[in-house]
């Protein structure tokens, strides 16, 4: 035993542990190194090639899809108010179709009266102001006559 103590403090000894222990301590750092390195293989690398190249494929018709589907929402908003627009004139048509509401119309609109009845119409007085067409043409230059006619042929563009 006493040979085994000794032997366990030579130089030859410790110097043999040390190695081991540098030994496993590379080792250790070799494996860790192995196994960073294993995570990235080639079918990992070739798999996020195939997927990068189907996103890019697929980016463009994916768009157009998207585009389509919202111009095809808008459509079918535009069709619903062409429908409703059409009922209301359906409808203004049938009520056109009755009398009642025809001579009423023509009452209104075009101050048609009944035999034996008399009609009045109030003129607004702010509205009875003579205005410059009701002057004289001859009475007035010539640019104001030219400037008239611009102007009613303004008004009735609109």
């Amino acid at each position: 035993m006493a040979v085994k103590d000794r032997d366990r403090f030579s130089t030859a000894t410790r110097l043999r542990l040390l190695g081991e222990q540098t030994a496993a301590r590379v080792y250790r750092s070799q494996t860790k190194r192995q196994a960073r390195r294993s995570r990235l293989t080639s079918r990992a690398a070739l798999l996020a090639l195939v997927l990068c190249s189907l996103i890019v494929a697929l980016a463009y018709p994916i768009r157009q899809y998207v585009s389509q589907r919202a111009e095809v929402a808008d459509l079918q908003r535009q069709q619903e108010r062409a429908r409703q627009r059409v009922e209301q004139l359906r409808d203004l048509k049938a009520r056109w179709q009755d009398d009642a509401y025809a001579e009423q119309q023509i009452r209104q609109r075009l101050h048609y009266v009944m035999p034996g009845e008399t009609g009045y119409i109030v003129i607004d007085p702010a509205a009875a102001k003579p205005s410059r067409t009701t002057q004289g043409a001859a009475d007035r230059p010539w640019y104001a006559n030219v400037w008239d006619g611009v102007d009613k042929s303004d008004a009735s563009d609109q």
